[in-house]
């Protein structure tokens, strides 16, 4: 049974995201200063990539370009950018843009509950805050940053809600990245 637990947090829905590359590129620093974001998880059309902010967003592209395509909006479908006390998420709509931010310590207080997510495959190379991950049975590679790489999992954070006869259901979910 996991345990519950109550953190004040709040829910925002993103009204403004940035449609070009640059601008976009620009408030992922932004908001990762704002929010104390630290590792980022995208899904685009071809492939995973992982992100970690230090002044700016570096990608695993960049250290591992044969596993990890390039960061782009064009093929970007959902981007979680995520530390310890909140989560950035947006997502791609058929009218464009949509996304949330949650951040904790503030807001009202909610149940929720973590779970560890492991990560698939051992470490290999390391390259500029990478580690190359290879699950040899399946063959499948990523390249998370070196901390969520040693560390082997990731946490997901589940948030409750109550409707008005009292039913819980789940509200969100978010990464969570403690060390």
């Amino acid at each position: 049974m996991r345990a519950l637990k109550q953190i004040e947090t709040t829910f925002t829905l993103l009204t403004e995201i940035p449609t070009e590359q640059a601008a976009f590129d620009h408030w992922l620093v932004e908001q990762a200063q704002i929010h104390g974001l630290t590792y980022a998880l995208a899904h685009a059309d071809d492939g995973v990539i992982w992100g970690h902010f230090a002044a700016d967003w570096h990608w695993s592209s960049e250290a591992f370009n044969q596993v990890s395509p390039p960061f782009r909006l064009l093929t970007l479908q959902q981007l979680r950018l995520f530390g310890a006390d909140a989560e950035l998420f947006v997502w791609r709509t058929s009218a464009g843009w949509a996304g949330r931010v949650i951040v904790e310590h503030i807001g009202e207080v909610c149940d929720c509950f973590d779970e560890p997510q492991y990560l698939w495959g051992t470490e290999g190379e390391a390259r500029d805050g990478f580690v190359l991950m290879r699950e040899g049975q399946q063959g499948l590679l990523h390249t998370p940053p070196a901390p969520i790489a040693h560390m082997g999992q990731l946490r997901t954070r589940t948030y409750f809600g109550y409707d008005k006869d009292g039913c819980v259901k789940v509200i969100a979910s978010r990464l969570v990245w403690q060390a």
